[in-house]
């Protein structure tokens, strides 16, 4: 390659990086009128979405886990959907069902309906109040970007996103998400409360006369588009090991597993994690006006992507520890490869 041609591509590159982060910065703002504070929660939701990923918002009732995505269903023009899931919901009422339907003659045909599955971006609140039955009907549709009713398949259009919420400390008539639809996650964000000097601001938005209002200053093209940008985003050999390595260090007889682990964690990440690691980290890179991936990229977004793929043991458990210290232990353990190293 000629010095042009190097020029060049350094030059496209930093342009692809500018218009990302200008996308990016658009929808940020516009949620921010609406959401006080939880900044690091925004920012995972946006990364998941230009990343292609679904998302676990995980808090108690009254953070705004609700309206943090249905302010991002206004500020991107996309079709929303909304799901509440309750114990008595079937897999039809999610994925959608034949109805029989009057013609005009008189007569009658079966006609299918779509459920509220078939959108670009599907709020599944409270996900855990639903059975495991019907949390399965996510499965396909998160995993496959598609919907299968009895011989009918539907192909569900891109963008698509499912960002669900969930309670952790109410158990009684809820039903844990099974680990196969947790590794469907890109990430699982902790929605935590607001800091003292963030509730007048709260509260002055929702019992003061002023009314928010939300414009659209995205759309699916854009989105898609960036998508294509992430994916682009190079990744360096060093930094590719450096999560490769992460999430082996979560798994009990790794050679990179920290004791932590190797004395409390049952099952670590599957190779899943790794992927995500390194879809997240591109983002990360973008947004800070790189154009390749480094390991302080992947360091940035181990915590939520990790801390729902590690599962404890019975040990971990009644020691009381988290998942996020297992995390937080690793990523100072476990030594960051350079370049010089590789």
């Amino acid at each position: 390659m000629s010095e042009h041609d190097s020029k060049s591509g350094a030059a496209e590159a930093r342009a692809e990086a500018e218009r990302f982060r200008e996308a990016y910065e658009a929808i940020r703002g516009e949620v921010a009128k609406m959401m006080v504070g939880q900044h690091d929660v925004i920012d995972g939701v946006l990364t998941a979405l230009f990343a292609g990923g679904h998302v676990l918002l995980e808090g108690v009732p009254g953070l705004g886990k609700t309206m943090l995505v249905s302010s991002l269903g206004k500020a991107v023009d996309l079709s929303f959907s909304r799901i509440q899931f309750t114990p008595d919901m079937m897999p039809a009422d999610v994925r959608g069902t034949s109805v029989l339907v009057e013609t005009e003659g008189g007569g009658h045909e079966i006609e299918f309906e779509e459920g509220p599955i078939v959108a670009n971006l599907v709020l599944a609140d409270e996900i855990n109040r639903a059975t495991p039955k019907t949390q399965s009907a996510l499965l396909e549709a998160m995993q496959e970007r598609q919907v299968t009713v009895g011989k009918r398949t539907i192909e569900l259009d891109e963008p698509f996103c499912v960002m669900a919420t969930q309670n952790p400390v109410e158990q009684e008539g809820t039903y844990p998400l099974p680990e196969a639809q947790l590794d469907r996650f890109l990430f699982k964000l902790v929605v935590g409360y607001p800091q003292e000097s963030e509730y007048k601001e709260i509260l002055r938005r929702t019992t003061a006369a002023m009314e928010v209002e939300l414009s659209s200053v995205s759309d699916g093209q854009t989105i898609n588009a960036m998508r294509r940008t992430v994916r682009s985003v190079p990744v360096p050999e060093h930094a590719e090991d450096y999560a490769i390595r992460l999430v082996m260090a979560t798994q009990p007889g790794s050679e990179y597993a920290p004791g932590i682990v190797n004395q409390f964690v049952s099952l670590g990440s599957s190779p899943r994690g790794a992927q995500a690691l390194l879809l997240g980290a591109k983002v990360q890179a973008l947004l800070a006006g790189r154009f390749a991936v480094g390991t302080e990229d992947i360091a940035a977004v181990a915590r939520p992507v990790l801390r729902h793929r590690v599962l404890l043991g019975f040990e971990g458990l009644s020691e009381g520890i988290t998942t996020d210290q297992v995390v937080a232990e690793i990523l100072e353990k476990l030594p960051r490869p350079s370049e010089a190293t590789v």
